[in-house]
């Protein structure tokens, strides 16, 4: 049996975005009967609203195919004064096809976010994420307080999703508590998705 891939798509100026949608893959690739489809964004200008420099066709980078083709979504991004980062919300807002048709409709979805400092914006970051997600019709997977480590981490954390305290350098290393959390939404997105998908 062919396993059903989940789409982890993200955008990571430094890195620690990156980081935690790898932690993320990992949780849906010890599910049998799932793998992870890890894919970026290209960045967007910022002068005007185009990509910057059109990439390369590339397994790297998210194609609305692949939204088509995957049976549930974890959706990641840096804080950009409490939003997702510019590239990546320029990517879904153009994704009214998608929406039209249902492409996403009764799918899993989860978010995560990295930030520079511990009240950076995350949870405001998690709830852009998830607004156009609920539009496209997604079913939504947080987090647990029956986790310990949701109650106990004094690092990221929350009940929307992972999340990581990068620093302002992105210089702080991804806590056990949140590599934990991270695996474990995967894991939840990866037995939601299975369960949706039947």
């Amino acid at each position: 049996m062919l396993a059903k891939e989940i789409l982890v798509l993200y955008y990571s100026k430094k890195g620690s975005t990156k980081k935690l949608a790898n932690y993320i893959a990992r949780g849906i690739n010890s599910i049998d009967g799932t793998e992870a489809r890890i894919r970026t964004v290209p960045d967007v200008a910022t002068a005007t609203e185009h990509i910057d420099n059109a990439h390369p066709s590339s397994d790297l980078y998210v194609t609305h195919s692949d939204l088509e083709e995957c049976i549930g979504l974890a959706l990641g991004s840096p804080v950009r004064f409490g939003n997702m980062d510019s590239s990546l919300k320029y990517f879904w807002d153009n994704t009214t096809h998608e929406w039209l048709v249902g492409t996403l409709a009764g799918k899993a979805a989860c978010v995560f976010t990295s930030s520079g400092s511990l009240h950076g914006g995350q949870e405001a970051c998690l709830w852009t994420m998830l607004v156009p997600l609920l539009h496209h019709g997604m079913v939504i997977v947080g987090l647990p307080y029956t986790d310990s480590a949701l109650m106990n981490t004094t690092t990221g954390g929350t009940p929307y999703g992972v999340s990581h305290v990068a620093g302002i350098d992105d210089d702080t290393a991804i806590s056990e508590e949140e590599k934990h959390l991270a695996i474990l939404q995967g894991k939840r997105l990866a037995e939601a998705a299975l369960k949706l998908a039947r």
